[in-house]
């Protein structure tokens, strides 16, 4: 209802006669100010809707009624050619923000766009739409808005007759944009998030029709920004739904492989050959193409485990991947985008620590030392470890577990001299106390096997075995920003780094070496008054602290400092009986 009583019907039929009369007078600039009035009472009522869709119980009528008139309007066939392209730069978006008001109103919009698309130039309406869908951030938008532009998109990619790739490359943008803007929202209803997708990947049905008519280089362009936007909404289609029935032939249409997409290196492929085409930068449009592979490959390989499958055979991918150490880290670089993404279902991290744990089954090949690049990049193994993390740190016990395993068997297939520095990195990055106990326990873990095998001096070098593995106690006991280390909040890490310690000075006493340097004066010292005494006090006086209180936090804080006084006190015996013995040895 108007302001001056008037229904809002009543107003829109004296905008669309003011419409018909600017046509009859030729005017160009009058016809122009007939369709901003009418845009204007369009976003007016819309803005009135969403704003008050509570107290408006007869809006769906209303919208409905606005809608099939401007239809009407539109679909007479005296209606001049020159106004249809007139309206059709800015009734698009008008029209487009009552679509979420019923399933009749979409549907009368979607007709209304349909006419724009069949009266006025295809690639007037591919810049018309895509400048609609590149509105996300208004304030007055809402999510329903993009479904009917998403689908004319569609239709329009259809009637491109020159230019495709570029048209298309240009278009697909704000398309990706909107679904990175709506992806994690959690105002958006599942079914409008649901219709959203689908519109998009109808999309990418469009882009396939007009491919295969194609030839040569332009095809194989379009094909790979065809595959490059099929694993884009992947992720999309990973959150608000369930795996599309059509996505394979996606991908054997774009000419993908399971172990090409696994690998990264279809992904690359495509990835230069479209962002590095020497036309616009595109290249944050692509930012979740190895998340979507790595989703896709996930997808075959649950796939491949159903009775039903019978076109996904991932045998030989398992094999080729378990047969081949750098294969096999290719892949694993792409499946921790799985593992590092925080809004991806539980049951698809599952499904891909299955997959991992899968390809690091069996008597795989490992990288030996000697054949490691002094140069050899550690980001890949750390960035995915610390994926790992993320996950061992969730709150599902069942995924903790097996990340845990994951985190085992992936440390242990990085060759010795990397996996030092690739812990080392952990450590220094973590802020969990929990985490650095594990990766303290690790290192244990390998310098005790390595002095089980008895290897000799020369052997032993390329280990832990080496004085750099004190730099790990000492990150802990005596951490880079000065004093002795927070407790009680490091009291897991404290305990490990004390039983390193412990480890490294009586394994050297006892074996009579002294491949660590632990056992030189200088470092019992350095250990003792820097680390161990700084520790003592702290431990001392919490204790006593917490011992003059009687409530139950005081004991619980006073039973977690126990093993780590015990293994304290031991550690500083053992440190001064060693500087006994040198003491003693110098008055020799």
């Amino acid at each position: 209802m108007s302001a001056n009583g008037d229904t809002d019907l009543e107003v829109l039929n004296r905008h669309l006669d003011f419409c018909s009369e600017s046509i009859k007078s030729g005017d160009f600039g009058k016809m122009e100010k007939a369709v901003a009035e009418l845009v204007k009472f369009l976003d007016s009522t819309s803005s009135v809707l969403i704003n008050e869709e509570q107290e408006c119980p007869n809006s769906e009528v209303g919208s409905f009624e606005i809608l099939i008139q401007i239809h009407e309007y539109l679909g007479s066939p005296s209606l001049e050619q020159e106004f249809t392209d007139i309206m059709a730069f800015e009734l698009p978006k008008a029209v487009a923000k009552f679509a979420w008001v019923s399933e009749r109103c979409m549907k009368v919009v979607e007709n209304i766009l349909d006419l724009f698309i069949h009266r006025c130039s295809a690639n007037e309406m591919l810049s018309i739409l895509s400048e609609a869908i590149s509105v996300a951030g208004l304030p007055d938008t809402v999510p329903g808005y993009f479904i009917p532009l998403l689908g004319g998109l569609a239709k329009v990619f259809i009637l491109i007759k020159r230019r495709h790739y570029e048209n298309m490359k240009s278009t697909i943008h704000p398309v990706i944009n909107v679904l990175s803007v709506l992806r994690f929202n959690s105002d958006i209803a599942d079914n409008v998030y649901e219709s959203i997708v689908l519109s998009a990947f109808q999309i990418a049905h469009s882009m396939r029709s007009a491919s295969a008519k194609l030839e040569g280089e332009v095809k194989r362009k379009l094909q790979a920004l065809l595959g490059l936007y099929v694993l884009q909404i992947t992720v999309d289609m990973s959150v608000g739904l369930p795996k599309v029935s059509e996505y394979t032939d996606f991908l054997q249409f774009c000419e993908l492989s399971y172990i090409g997409l696994i690998t990264g290196r279809d992904v690359d492929l495509m990835y230069n050959l479209v962002v590095n085409d020497d036309s616009d930068d595109c290249s944050n449009c692509f930012s979740d193409v190895k998340l979507g592979a790595a989703i896709a490959v996930i997808w075959g390989y649950k796939a491949s485990k159903e009775v039903s499958a019978t076109k996904v055979d991932f045998t030989g991918v398992i094999e080729e991947l378990q047969g081949n150490w750098t294969t096999r880290w290719e892949a694993i670089s792409v499946l921790k985008y799985i593992f590092s993404c925080p809004g991806l279902s539980l049951e698809l991290k599952k499904q891909g620590m299955r997959f991992l744990l899968c390809i690091m089954d069996g008597d795989q090949p490992h990288l030996d030392d000697h054949h490691v690049d002094a140069d050899v990049d550690i980001s890949i193994p750390y960035s995915t470890l610390n994926a790992i993390e993320k996950v061992i740190m969730s709150s599902e016990p069942e995924l903790r577990k097996q990340a845990f395993i994951a985190f085992k068997k992936l440390l242990g297939d990085i060759p010795t001299s990397m996996r030092f520095d690739v812990l080392k990195a952990l450590l220094m990055n973590s802020g969990v106390s929990s985490m650095i106990a594990i990766h303290l326990d690790c290192v244990k873990e390998d310098m005790h096997k390595s002095r089980i095998k008895g290897e000799s001096l020369d052997q032993i070098l390329p280990t832990f075995w080496k004085p750099s593995v004190l730099q790990f106690v000492e990150l802990v006991l005596r951490p880079p920003s000065g004093g002795p280390p927070s407790l009680p909040e490091y009291s897991d890490a404290v305990l490990s780094a004390l039983n390193l310690f412990r480890f490294i000075l009586i394994t050297e006493s006892t074996g009579n070496s002294n491949f660590t340097g632990i056992l030189s004066r200088e470092a019992l010292e350095k250990a003792y008054n820097d680390w161990l005494l700084p520790l003592r006090a702290l431990v001392t006086g919490m204790v006593a602290q917490h011992q003059s209180n009687l409530d139950e936090l005081s004991s619980i804080v006073v039973c977690a400092f126990n093993p780590v006084e015990l293994v304290l006190y031991r550690c500083i015996e053992l440190v001064e009986e060693k500087l006994k013995e040198l003491q003693q040895q110098n008055l020799k």
